[in-house]
């Protein structure tokens, strides 16, 4: 009998600072996907925000080694780090097409993000190689896929975290540690991230 295709998450995002939505996610995505890998993915520049600057490199890595340590079903992949500048999800869905043939590949996104699918680059291809996992807000509605995508909602824990809201109260001296890992949230400290942004 013949052995059932991989199932493989793809997590890209610019993980600045991970946090807990990002692991709570990470768990829906295993749970409902069935997925036997999920590789997180760190980009090197969001297509999408030209004009973010994230934290350095090494530091989101550590960050969400930390974040999932002891976890045989999660790892984080550095290919976009390593090509460096813009971070496109169809250079790293050929990669990943190309070294596991025969796996199901599907791609974690926000379900805001959905509508904008149309925009990516090389659309047919990406929409041929990878489905897709929408990853709903609180309050927000269902959206469908837009052609040629396909996809699911995942219906796990929405939670409304945002990276952002996190480097805010760090860089203002407000409580932050209930929204990251405790691991985080020490390397953060260690680290002196986030708190001379302005």
């Amino acid at each position: 009998m013949m052995r059932a295709p991989k199932r493989i998450g793809l997590f890209g995002g610019s993980f600045d600072p991970v946090h807990n939505g990002h692991v709570m996610l990470a768990d829906a995505a295993l749970d409902e996907l069935s997925l036997e890998m999920l590789y997180l993915i760190p980009a090197a520049q969001s297509p999408f925000k030209p004009d973010d600057k994230p934290a350095d490199n090494a530091s989101r890595v550590q960050l969400l080694r930390l974040a999932f340590a002891g976890r045989e079903n999660c790892e984080v992949d550095e290919q976009e780090l390593q090509r460096g500048g813009t971070s496109y999800t169809i250079d790293t869905v050929r990669d990943y097409a190309a070294r596991h043939p025969e796996a199901e590949l599907t791609c974690l996104i926000g379900s805001d993000h959905v509508p904008m699918l149309p925009q990516w680059r090389d659309v047919d291809r990406l929409a041929g190689l990878t489905a897709f996992a929408a990853v709903p807000r609180p309050g927000e509605a269902t959206v469908d896929f837009p052609a040629p995508f396909h996809g699911k909602r995942l219906s796990g824990v929405p939670v409304d975290v945002s990276a952002s809201d996190i480097r805010a109260r760090v860089r203002e001296g407000q409580p932050f540690e209930h929204l990251v890992p405790p691991a985080v949230a020490e390397a953060i400290r260690e680290l002196k991230l986030y708190a001379d942004q302005t």
